[in-house]
């Protein structure tokens, strides 16, 4: 069997020129490269999704929080008034609430510092495949 036949059969790439099948590869990867960014919009479009539900959860459960912890601060403000002017007693609370917020600042800006900007992370994984099936495919043809 020579080169030209597989299973009986000629195979149609061996018989295209060069010129025919640089066009067919450049066809090809042009839709490859439209298929693979698709990918990547859906893929991110899922992520914003997800994010954008989990933020609004995430911010009606700080908002619930913030009223709780309103009425602690409140009944500790109560507490100390009965051992302190009550003017005292929410000075030294407020004090507190301020320096927790300062390091809680500090600790959120440090996180958004190492934060890395969010990939498609699956389609980069399917290019790179891509490319090295294309690599593998052109050396493979190379080869007597």
């Amino acid at each position: 069997m020579t080169d030209t036949m597989r299973g009986g059969t000629p195979d149609p790439l061996t018989e295209q020129s060069t010129a025919q099948l640089v066009k067919l590869a450049s066809e090809q990867i042009s839709r490859l490269v439209r298929d693979e960014l698709k990918l990547a919009t859906k893929e991110l479009t899922d992520k914003g999704k997800h994010a954008g539900i989990g933020a609004g959860l995430f911010g009606g459960g700080g908002l619930l929080a913030l009223y709780g912890l309103a009425g602690l601060l409140t009944t500790i403000v109560l507490l100390l008034g009965l051992v302190m002017p009550y003017w005292a007693s929410s000075l030294l609370v407020t004090l507190v609430v301020l320096a927790v917020a300062g390091v809680l600042a500090l600790l959120g800006r440090n996180q958004v510092k190492q934060a890395v900007p969010p990939t498609p992370e699956s389609t980069v994984d399917s290019v790179k495949a891509d490319i090295e099936t294309v690599t593998e495919a052109v050396r493979d043809r190379g080869r007597p």
